[in-house]
């Protein structure tokens, strides 16, 4: 009897054990999903910020093509800390296609594609999207870790315990988007 009672506290000890360190280790895999994100949010932010200057530039050669240049700046509308997390994705994915229109429209105009200050944008976004494609990488990697502490048996019951639950990964959404942006000079 003393060793079946020896047994049974030995057995919870090392289930609780189990439970605490699942525990950490999925608020650890959270906490890296949250910062992965918020990596990728700077860069997106960034690219963000880089759209007036480049629609500006645009205007100034472009002015009879105010239908493309207007999707751009309605993708951009509103300020971007207002956003939430799944906004923001889908305001930049939107942004991907409108930037893409910008470069087929800058084919169009050599003097734009000669202009310092374009070439100059051209180059910082070109930067800017290398950054977010590998923040994207990156998160969706962090995120593939998390999602598979919190789906996966014995894990998966913790993490119910919990109220965790698996994160949306960045995907892109259409064949548009899943062509690189190409930037000419």
């Amino acid at each position: 009897m003393k060793y079946a009672v020896i047994a049974i506290v030995v057995l919870v000890v090392l289930i609780l054990l189990y439970i605490g360190a699942t525990y950490n280790s999925l608020i650890r895999r959270r906490n890296s999903v949250s910062e992965a994100f918020s990596t990728m949010d700077v860069y997106l932010k960034k690219r963000w910020d880089l759209i007036p200057n480049l629609v500006a530039t645009v205007k100034g050669y472009a002015r009879h093509e105010a239908e493309t240049l207007e999707k751009v700046i309605a993708a951009r509308n509103g300020r971007y800390t207002d956003l939430s997390d799944e906004d923001k994705i889908a305001a930049n994915s939107e942004l991907s296609k409108g930037l893409a229109s910008i470069n087929v429209l800058a084919e169009s105009y050599p003097d734009l594609k000669a202009n310092q200050n374009f070439v100059n944008l051209q180059n910082q976004l070109q930067t800017v999207e290398n950054d977010i494609a590998n923040a994207r990488k990156f998160y969706n990697a962090v995120v593939k870790s998390y999602n598979n502490k919190v789906q996966m048996f014995p894990s998966g019951i913790v993490a119910s315990m919990f109220h965790f639950t698996a994160k949306q990964m960045f995907v892109v959404e259409n064949e548009t988007e899943r062509a690189a942006v190409k930037v000419e000079f």
